[in-house]
């Protein structure tokens, strides 16, 4: 017997007692490996992962958890030979092997660096703005997010097995979630195998990932409040994980990605000589064949200008019939098997269903020329063109699941919305076309149907991913029959995994919670100046309070030709006056801003290294000519930087004129060290 799959549950590999289902190469029929979890208590994982996994995570702060999460993509990207090596026996090519291996520890690499940039060195995470709830600023509201002691649970599909695992790995781990992975079974084994290097490496807590191999069984019956699923797969079988029972009253979340009929819109203002026509055949045929089309993102509608419809037919045609299919292992193959014969069959009965609204222009369902491969044993399949009548229903409506499109056609934009829009919730469209107006009006009528969209043209196309391409920070995931989830998206789907809280309270008691000083809570001044202190030393609500200066109109004067900055209100009297916002020469704003650095910086080498920008600048009152300002600069956010021997400091500024009113606020942003003298 081959190689059994195992488990890797409770901080151990579990092997089940039977001998389990067999697994094939995709190209060849030979087993590959055997799959079995009888005997697995599931019950124990997510025990484990909520008292052993989630606790270690979220004892980590974002940062820490970014720098994990870097260090696995490292350890994972110095060999992936062994993963290659199998990612051929799912009928997948080298080039298709790409965008599943690299393109999963690329989007872990991604949310590290976004993890590291975009959230705090904490374990809390700010929502937007103070709402003041009381009249005298005694009592603020501020929403936060934080972590819930919940388990992330993957369901993936059998067309991705690194990427679709890593993809939702990253989010959830920086969330502060332990993961349960159950893998489609077909090509299981090249996730254990990334799992295994994984959980040998002990980059990650223990329990952040365990391994399901084999049947989910009864896996939702052990989930609760706070726990959440994400789903990619079938409508059906998300249809069927929506009833179940802790998903409708347990309080598990579930997160579904299904069928996505995808189109690529191609805009009437696009002849067949231009770049964009080129660029919208290469585009669906790609989509055609990268992963023998077993994409989620796939092009499965192809919408086209009736005028030239016979044009496109053509052009895609002759793109085909130069793709090579065979077994992925011969480095000339371009387009491999599918996942199974089994998966082969299901994509032959939606071509069935297809063929009663349109006809095959390109490819024959039931025989392919193969380069190298058996067609008995192997699950190839030849790509099919069909174009469709008009009015056709079933390419709304059936999605084949491999290299299948359809050409379908349009005599207006509102046509070609309507014909979108029919797919009932897409993933992902594209819109290709030269004409800014085209862009607009096919965009703005396919976004509320799709989840994202692609607006291709010459400009873009040299950086362009590609139609089906997600990317780490931007959504995946789309509307109705898509699913409704949102798999990707950067800092918002870890966001997603968070428990969004409206915290009432004082400032003192804000300040305390959120570990961010807030407006209204106490400052300290200890005598000495917070620039000459280290970031071992500062502490939040630190604080120097200036001395005043008074804003001559020389300085005024001086800042106007100094800049450039000549606008009437600083250097015409008589045209400032009848500005009903100044009624009188005013400072520029940049000036105040000017001399309150002047105010506040301690000018000898000290821990402030550097100051790299401001954020929320905003001028409140006009500064008149002999008006004094003051400012108050209080630290609001320390935030030490696990790889340098320097952090981030935010001070909140608030300068006042003579009565004491705010005429500017902001936050400066410095970098300093964090001992000094540095080692």
């Amino acid at each position: 017997m081959t190689h059994l799959l195992e488990s890797y549950a409770a901080g151990r590999w579990y092997r089940a007692p039977d001998e389990g289902t067999q697994l094939l190469d995709a190209a060849t029929g030979d087993e590959v490996a055997r799959i079995s979890a009888t005997g697995l208590d599931l019950g124990e994982m997510t025990t484990y992962a909520r008292t052993v996994g989630g606790p270690a995570i979220r004892a980590l702060t974002f940062h820490e958890r970014a720098a994990a999460l870097k260090a696995l993509a490292k350890h994972l990207n110095e060999d992936k030979d062994e993963l290659y090596a199998l990612s051929l026996r799912t009928g997948a090519t080298q080039r298709d092997g790409l965008v599943d291996i690299d393109g999963g520890i690329g989007t872990v690499f991604s949310y590290a660096s976004k993890g590291a940039r975009e959230l705090p060195n904490d374990t809390v995470v700010l929502d937007g703005n103070l709402e003041r709830l009381g009249r005298e600023g005694r009592f603020l509201g501020q929403h936060v997010f934080t972590s819930r002691p919940g388990v992330a649970v993957q369901i993936n599909a059998f067309n991705f097995p690194v990427w679709g695992f890593l993809e939702k790995l990253a989010p959830a781990f920086l969330a502060g979630l332990p993961t349960i992975v159950k893998p489609a079974s077909q090509t299981a084994y090249l996730t254990e195998a990334l799992i295994r290097r994984i959980v040998s490496s002990g980059l990650l807590p223990e329990g952040s990932v365990q391994l399901l191999a084999g049947s989910a069984g009864s896996l939702l019956d052990e989930l609760t409040v706070h726990d959440s699923v994400a789903f990619t797969g079938s409508a059906h079988t998300a249809g069927l994980l929506r009833t179940h029972t802790n998903v409708l009253h347990g309080g598990v979340t579930l997160g579904v990605e299904a069928d996505s009929l995808n189109c690529s819109v191609l805009g009437p203002d696009v002849a067949t000589g231009d770049p964009e026509f080129d660029l919208f055949v290469k585009g669906v045929v790609t989509e055609m064949t990268v992963k023998a089309g077993q994409k989620c993102t796939a092009i499965r509608r192809t919408i086209v200008p009736a005028a030239i419809a016979d044009d496109v037919v053509a052009a895609i045609t002759a793109r085909l019939e130069k793709v090579t299919v065979g077994n992925p292992a011969n480095p000339d193959v371009r387009m491999g098997a599918l996942a199974s014969l089994g998966q082969r069959e299901e994509v032959r009965k939606a071509l069935q269903s297809l063929r009663s609204s349109a006809e095959i222009v390109y490819g024959d369902p039931d025989q392919v020329t193969l380069l190298d491969g058996d067609a008995d044993r192997g699950a190839f399949l030849s790509p099919v063109l069909l174009r469709a009548q008009r009015g056709a229903v079933e390419p709304h409506d059936v999605e084949p699941f491999g290299p299948v499109s359809t050409v379908l056609t349009y005599d207006s934009l509102d046509e070609a919305v309507d014909l979108a829009a029919r797919g009932k919730g897409s993933l992902v469209g594209s819109v290709v076309t030269h004409d800014p107006g085209v862009a607009r009006t096919l965009t703005l009528g396919l976004a509320p149907w799709h989840g994202r969209i692609l607006v291709l043209d010459r400009d873009d196309a040299p950086e362009s991913t590609g139609h089906g391409s997600p990317l780490p920070m931007l959504v995946h995931g789309g509307p109705g029959r898509a699913g409704g989830g949102e798999e990707l998206g950067g800092i918002r789907t870890v966001l997603h995994h968070m428990q969004r809280t409206a915290i009432q309270a004082s400032p003192d008691m804000l300040t305390a919670i959120t570990g961010t000083w807030t407006t209204g809570s106490a400052r300290r001044d200890d005598g000495v100046h917070p620039f000459r202190k280290s970031l071992a030393e500062l502490r939040v609500g630190d604080t120097i309070a200036s001395e005043p200066r008074q804003v001559t109109l020389a300085d005024i004067d001086h800042f106007a030709e100094f800049t450039g900055d000549t606008f009437y209100a600083h250097t015409d009297p008589e045209a400032a006056a009848k500005n009903p916002l100044f009624g009188g020469i005013v400072a520029h704003g940049y000036l105040v801003v000017s001399l309150a650095a002047g105010l506040f910086v301690d000018p000898a080498p000290g821990p402030v290294l550097a100051n790299f920008g401001v954020d929320r600048l905003r001028f409140l009152t006009p500064v008149k000519v002999d008006d004094t300002i003051a400012v108050t600069l209080t630290v609001k956010q320390i935030t030490p930087r696990t790889n340098a021997d320097y952090g981030e400091v935010r001070w909140d500024a608030v300068v006042t004129n003579a009565d004491g009113d705010p005429v500017a606020t902001y936050d400066v942003l410095t970098l300093v060290a964090k001992t000094w003298p540095q080692d």
